[in-house]
This record gives C-alpha cells, sequence and structure tokens, in this order.
C-alpha cells in the first residue's frame, strides 16, 4: 500500500502542473513532495527503465527528518549499525580505525539505490512517468513554461505547458544548460576521479559487515561493508586532466594507476571486480557553483544546482532537504510562485555553503595528498585505540556542532491540520 505525506488541506487552488525532470533522489522526493503540496507533477527519466544498484551513501540526520517528513524513511534502515573500519595496506596490514560511521549526525549507511527504492514507493500511484524522455528546448514566461519533450525510443517530439519545471538530473543537468547557460560556467573541478560500484561477494582481505580503506599518495580504495548487503567500491584518484580522464576506458586507467607495485590480495580482486561491474559510476569531482537555482518558472534541485561531491557525503541528504523545503514554500505562498522560489532558495543557500565546504575540506580525508597526511591517519589510529586517546579525538570529532546536523526544513503552511503530517493510506 502506497502512502503519501499529507501537508495543506486547507488551501483550495486550482492543480497546477510541475514537469520533474530526472527519477534519482531528488527528482523522485521532489516529485512526491509537489504532489503533496497539491500539484500535479509530471517526471521524466532520460533512460528507459529505473535505474538499479547505486554506491554507498551516508544518511545524517538532516536528512532523516527530510525523509521522514517526505514519508521516506520507513522504507529505509541502517545497513550497518555497527560501522567498523580498518586502516589497510597492500600487505593486509591493518589496523582499527575512524570511519564515516564515527562522524557527527549519526550516518546511516545505506546504498543510494535504498534511498531511491524509498522514494519511488513513497509516490502516490497516479503521478505520471515518462521514460526515454528528455527535455530539447525550454521556454519561459512569467505564468508558465513550454517545453519541448523528445521520446528517445521513437524520437517524436512533443510541446507541453507546465505551471514550473524542476530540473533534478544531476551534476550536468540539461535544464541547465537549456535555460542557464553551459557546464563549464558551473562547474568547479577538484581535480580527481572517482569509480564507484557494487562489489558481488568479499574481496580478500575485508570481512563482512567491515570497511576498509586503502590510501596512498594522490590515490585511494575505499572499501564500504553492510551486514545485510554485498560491500561497494571506491576507487579514486588525483589528475591534472580530469576531462581528458573522464574519456577513457576506467577499467584499464584504474590499473595504469595502481599497478605501479603489487598490488596485493585486496586491491588485485577490487581491480577485477571493477572491469564487469554493473552500473558503475565513473566521474569526476566537481562541485556546481550558481549566482542563482531559479529563473523565472524553472528551478534546479540536487546536484544540479549545487553538487556538494561524494566527498561532502550530504549529496543526499541535500536532495531530500532541497525537495521538502521547496514544497514547503510552495505551500507557504501558494499564489506566488515567484515568492516561493525566492523563498526556497534563500532558506537553502547558507545550509548548501556549508555542504560544499565540507566537501573542500574532506577531500584530503578521502585522497590524501603525501605520506604526511598518511602518517597522521596511523597516529589518529592508534589513538582511537587508547582510552584516553578516545576521548580526545571524540571532542575533537564531536565538541562543536556539525553543519550535518543543521535542519532547515520549514514547517508547513498553516492547514486544517494544525501543520501535523498525517500518512495517508
Amino acid at each position: 500500500m502506497t502512502k503519501t505525506v499529507s501537508y495543506s488541506e486547507s488551501i483550495q487552488l486550482p492543480q497546477r502542473r510541475a514537469l520533474v525532470v530526472g527519477m534519482g533522489v531528488t527528482g523522485l522526493a521532489t516529485a512526491g513532495r509537489l504532489a503533496a503540496a497539491g500539484w500535479e507533477p509530471v517526471l521524466i527519466e532520460r533512460s528507459a527503465d529505473r535505474r538499479r544498484g547505486g554506491y554507498f551513501i551516508c544518511l545524517f540526520e538532516a536528512g532523516r527528518y527530510a525523509a521522514e517528513r517526505l514519508g521516506i524513511l520507513p522504507f529505509l534502515h541502517d545497513r550497518n549499525p555497527q560501522g567498523r573500519t580498518f586502516l589497510t595496506d597492500r600487505k593486509l596490514r591493518s589496523q582499527r580505525a575512524l570511519g564515516l560511521k564515527d562522524l557527527p549526525g549519526s550516518p546511516w549507511m545505506l546504498l543510494r539505490s535504498d534511498v531511491e527504492d524509498a522514494a519511488f514507493e513513497a509516490l502516490p500511484d497516479d503521478v505520471e512517468i515518462r521514460y526515454s524522455t528528455v527535455p530539447v528546448s525550454v521556454d519561459a514566461d512569467g505564468d508558465g513554461v513550454d517545453v519541448t519533450l523528445r521520446n528517445l525510443a521513437n524520437g517524436s517530439e512533443r510541446t507541453e505547458r507546465f505551471d514550473l519545471v524542476v530540473g533534478a538530473d544531476g551534476v550536468r543537468s540539461s535544464v541547465r544548460r537549456l535555460v542557464f547557460g553551459p557546464d563549464e560556467d558551473f562547474l568547479q573541478s577538484f581535480g580527481y576521479m572517482i569509480y564507484a560500484f557494487q562489489y558481488e561477494g568479499q574481496p580478500r582481505g575485508m570481512r563482512t559487515g567491515q570497511s576498509l580503506t586503502l590510501v596512498e599518495p594522490d590515490r585511494a580504495l575505499w572499501g564500504f561493508g553492510f551486514s545485510d548487503h554485498d560491500p561497494t567500491m571506491m576507487l579514486s584518484y588525483r589528475t591534472h586532466d580530469p576531462a581528458g580522464e573522464r574519456a577513457k576506458m576506467p577499467a584499464e586507467r584504474l590499473r595504469e594507476v595502481f599497478s605501479d607495485s603489487p598490488l596485493g590480495e585486496t586491491l588485485s580482486d577490487v581491480l577485477e571486480a571493477a572491469e564487469h561491474a554493473p552500473s558503475p559510476l565513473w566521474d569526476t569531482v566537481e562541485q556546481v557553483h550558481m549566482p542563482r537555482w531559479h529563473r523565472g518558472r524553472v528551478v534546479l534541485v540536487g546536484d544540479a544546482a549545487w553538487c556538494v561531491t561524494l566527498f561532502a557525503g550530504m549529496g543526499v541528504s541535500a536532495g531530500l532537504i532541497g525537495a521538502d523545503v521547496l514544497g514547503s514554500a510552495l505551500e507557504r505562498h501558494p499564489e506566488d510562485v515567484d515568492q516561493a522560489l525566492s523563498h526556497w532558495e534563500e532558506t537553502m543557500r547558507p545550509t548548501i555553503e556549508n555542504y560544499q565546504q565540507i566537501g573542500v575540506t574532506q577531500q584530503d580525508l578521502f585522497v590524501p595528498r603525501n605520506r604526511r597526511q598518511i602518517a597522521l591517519r596511523h597516529v589518529i589510529a592508534w589513538l582511537s585505540r587508547r582510552r584516553y586517546g578516545h576521548v580526545v579525538l571524540d571532542r575533537l570529532l564531536h565538541g562543536e556542532a556539525d553543519s550535518r546536523t543543521t535542519d532547515v526544513v520549514l514547517p508547513p503552511a498553516p492547514s486544517s491540520n494544525n501543520g501535523e503530517h498525517m500518512l495517508v493510506a
């Protein structure tokens, strides 16, 4: 039985149509939230079907709160509540170390597909979904948006009018290119490549439910373990030519990067699996920086607007928060979409800036630049196993409020249910 969240039953306006482009976490969550706010969302996706698989994510407190408001949280669970992490090397010399589970914000360890599946389950049954469909032109005026949509299966095109267009189509957003300008105007490269995928079974040297990090100057392997699922892997390395690297064959390039010394059992197994991994992520690490996230009745949400990078660990949380805040803003300003979008952006921007700064500061956590940073990791790992050393580290990690726990979710508009969230069967 599908459940949806009712927010504002007292608002009686003609139902308005919203085109939501992109069927990832943010797009699905936004479509569901707009439906709850009284809109008629039309969800389009470039792929011929829902994407499967997915790499590792953390879902922090702020993201879980948004997921709860969106009706998504009941479909989710922490896949590794223990979350033990080990620092290792190619010879499998390992020691207990601090991991992502030790960060402030009590993160849940999940797969990206877990959240996508949950957001899909929470969608009302009558939400229209069109696969193999992309926008090819977007023309906005003061009252709405004319969008020409192309069916990739047969090449046909049709133009439709919407009251709102939401671009939730990722870091290389087609909506952003059509309305705001080319990618190079907004993408800021970190100079890293990432290859992330689901591993079938367990590589040698990695036990079920345990995570590992194998870090070397300018390159790293992260293995994220789960207690009830096969692990996911992330290989990353620094490069001076991200665009050129992205055009290369990933499996071959990864072997070139890591094969200057004996691989060892774990890295060998991971590189072999990378050669035939289904639905991997092979991409550059880039943030999106824009002076504005909306123009007229067109708005960007999630990675299309502000990609914080995998290094921030907040991409999914930010997408869920953005979807919820957008729906709340439209409810608070039901007769003025322009004011709603301005209110939404004003509310979201400080938190997104915090999340992007986390991505900047944590890049050396994921891929250290030199041996001094690696040596520091071993010192921290040693301290974490000592009684008083762990107290010091705990104060360093938790001594100040972490921006991952920031709550930016607007309350719903005043309604007959006094703002309570009701789950409606």
